[in-house]
């Protein structure tokens, strides 16, 4: 527990501190769409087939820390520091090494407790590499929906700065 919460006030802070491509609308967007995102995939690998889990294999009020105040700030964090302006092998060379980051950060997780909180069941450090960047590609796009959304309401939004 103790590791968790020393990641949500360090990928929070970082967050508050550190944006500056992201309207307020924008972050609104990416947090919600990223817990819903996290808990469609969680009902099945983790509450359905128990490939990993949060403390323990039941659905519990610890296990929702995670999913609303570590995964979003970590997306938002992603996103910010996207170099969207910049060539392909520069933005796959970024999501390789922001995927290494969040696989690095999955292993601290997997520590025993008091620092660690994440559980294995038949889920292996290979999974995430797979998934990782396809989920990370799939936020990408729905932030380039969002910014092409807030373009055509054409209202008092913040142009999108990618």
């Amino acid at each position: 527990m103790i590791g968790m919460l020393i990641a949500v006030v360090i990928f929070n802070f970082i967050v508050y501190k550190t944006n500056k491509r992201l309207t307020l609308n924008q972050i609104v967007h990416i947090w919600t769409f990223s817990i819903a995102l996290q808990s469609c995939f969680d009902i099945f690998v983790e509450f359905k087939f128990h490939g990993y889990w949060y403390f323990d294999k039941e659905i519990d009020w610890p296990g929702l820390i995670p999913h609303l105040l570590i995964v979003p700030p970590v997306n938002i964090i992603f996103l910010n520091f996207f170099p969207f302006k910049s060539k392909t092998s520069t933005q796959i060379t970024y999501l390789f090494f922001f995927v290494i980051v969040i696989l690095a950060y999955e292993k601290i997780a997997l520590l025993p407790e008091p620092f660690g909180y994440f559980h294995y069941g038949w889920w292996r450090l290979w999974h995430a590499v797979i998934l990782d960047p396809i989920l990370l590609f799939i936020l990408l796009g729905f932030y380039k929906w969002i910014c092409k959304l807030e373009r055509r309401a054409g209202s008092s939004y913040e142009k999108p700065r990618y």
